[in-house]
């Protein structure tokens, strides 16, 4: 079975579903239907979707498995969030000077490790 186009691939505007079938009692149903938010993605927005719900959406378990860095994977996640249609906040994730100085004392201290304090740093 082929895959859901949600676009055209003639001008690139969303396409409409029209005609839902059962292969099992050959039922047909015609009408308008829509994909809701998730029609709105293509096949790599959702590739990267599977892969960040199988990291339990922790960006920093991304990385390796992508070969992305953080703010690129950071990146495209806003990208799939506009994308469905909901605001994207460009604070979400960063964290406040104060709170960088904090956890680069903490470093500096000792009592993180830099691992942690990269975890911490990258808002994860």
């Amino acid at each position: 079975m082929n895959p859901i186009l949600s676009t055209c691939p003639v001008c690139q505007e969303r396409l409409s579903i029209t005609r839902l079938h059962c292969r099992n009692c050959d039922t047909t149903i015609e009408g308008h239907f829509d994909l809701g938010r998730f029609g709105r993605l293509n096949a790599d927005q959702f590739a990267f979707l599977e892969t960040f719900i199988r990291c339990e959406g922790k960006l920093s378990r991304m990385e390796p498995e992508m070969g992305m860095s953080y703010p690129t994977l950071r990146s495209r996640l806003n990208e799939i969030i506009s994308a469905m249609g909901f605001p994207v906040d460009p604070d979400i994730g960063r964290i406040s000077d104060d709170e960088r100085h904090r956890i680069l004392d903490e470093l500096a201290s000792g009592k993180l490790s830099s691992e942690e304090a990269m975890r911490f740093l990258e808002g994860d």
